[in-house]
């Protein structure tokens, strides 16, 4: 991989616009870009400043009849591209796949401005490895719906739109790609499938795409989206049902789960040997026959390929095995209910007038609660929560 020509340079001047979709490696790209922001400049690049990715520009320009005021990140984005002159312009988000096909070609239209040039890149992903991945986020977001549950509806009821309507709008790749191709042409859109053998090979494609050296680009140590285990995953659902039993309003369950149980379910670091989701193997002949469609979609596109496009519909040497239910482990538990603890709280004060200053802790305790939740030690946290409520009573 060393030096090898994998793709041709766009033209400076060029806004370079990643559009995901989701699961298809967009959060450690993102993170790497975010990192290097000041070198890529350096070098001609500007990462729009809208954020680690640009989601709030991506959301606006994909939102039907936005509001001038739910635009205006969208306008603010565009014109930072074109403030941006000769030096080549890039932005990252997921939430572009979101749009249809008339806000591609607006966003397409838009971003150009005055003679400007727009390039779309669509990183391609496996279908069988995204299904497993998609249905977690879709569980870190309040759905109650089992993998096998999610799976039937998303694979043998049509119209395929229950439980989660926007998973295949995301994730047919074939038709992702003729929407943006046909707003930016096909000659202006670049379909990159992604090579998990080589965790480091989709950097090097974009630093090609962005006219970059070699290794500038690389992942942090560790991001926040990883996957969860077959214990988490369970223990989410049964905390997301429950909560619905008792009729939790979305944005107080997505505060309390997606903004603290799952952050600290991430710190927790699973035994090897661990359970992982797998895929049954009927769905995975159901699968295989959906990407054979989606890569001559593609193919038929006419989009320039980086990558093995053929890979996206091989099937594996072996259906996985089932794996058996495991009780969820005490650490990956503790760490759950700590985080909805927390997040319960800081909840709660957002509606409560502010307490009257707090007398002088002693200097362990005052550096403990310093420092961000996702660095304290579960056991300090347990002292922590439990020192704070014996005060409490003796109040």
């Amino acid at each position: 991989m060393q030096g090898e020509r994998l793709t041709a340079p766009t033209p400076p001047g060029t806004r370079l616009l990643h559009i995901g979709p989701h699961k298809t490696g967009t959060t450690a790209l993102q993170g790497a870009c975010h990192r290097a922001r000041g070198t890529l400049r350096k070098h001609g690049v500007v990462y729009s400043k809208a954020g680690r990715q640009a989601k709030d520009p991506a959301i606006a320009v994909a939102k039907a009849d936005p509001t001038p005021a739910e635009r205006e990140p969208w306008e603010a984005f565009c014109k930072e591209a074109a403030e941006s002159g000769e030096q080549r312009f890039f932005a990252s988000s997921e939430f572009f796949a979101t749009a249809s096909a008339e806000a591609a070609q607006a966003a397409v239209k838009e971003l150009a401005g005055d003679g400007g040039s727009v390039h779309v890149v669509v990183t391609l992903r496996p279908l069988r490895k995204i299904m497993p991945s998609h249905w977690q986020q879709y569980v870190k977001h309040g759905l109650c719906d089992s993998y096998e549950t999610w799976l039937d509806g998303m694979l043998r009821k049509p119209p395929y739109r229950e439980p989660t309507p926007d998973f295949w709008h995301l994730q047919r790749h074939d038709e992702l790609v003729e929407r943006w191709a046909a707003a930016a042409g096909p000659e202006n859109t670049t379909a990159v499938v992604v090579d998990e053998s080589e965790p480091l090979w989709q950097f090097r494609v974009f630093e090609q795409l962005l006219d970059l050296p070699e290794g500038l680009l690389e992942p942090e140590e560790r991001h926040g989206n990883s996957s969860l285990t077959q214990s988490e995953a369970e223990l989410l659902l049964q905390l997301n049902r429950k909560l619905r039993d008792r009729n939790w309003s979305r944005y107080r369950q997505g505060k309390v789960i997606r903004e603290g149980v799952v952050p600290r379910l991430q710190s927790y670091e699973p035994a090897p040997g661990e359970p992982r989701i797998t895929t049954p193997e009927w769905a995975e002949e159901a699968v295989a026959e959906v990407a054979e469609r989606v890569v001559a979609g593609v193919e038929a596109s006419g989009v320039r390929v980086v990558g093995d496009l053929a890979a996206l519909a091989r099937r594996p040497s072996s259906p996985a095995e089932p794996a058996a239910p495991r009780e969820i482990p005490t650490e990956a538990a503790t760490e759950a209910v700590l985080g909805g603890i927390l997040a319960s709280a800081a909840l709660a004060a957002k509606a409560t007038p502010p307490p009257a200053p707090a007398p002088a802790v002693p200097e362990a305790h005052a550096a403990l609660a310093d420092r961000p939740v996702r660095n304290v030690p579960a056991k300090d946290l347990v002292r922590e929560v439990a020192r704070r409520a014996v005060r409490k009573i003796r109040r």
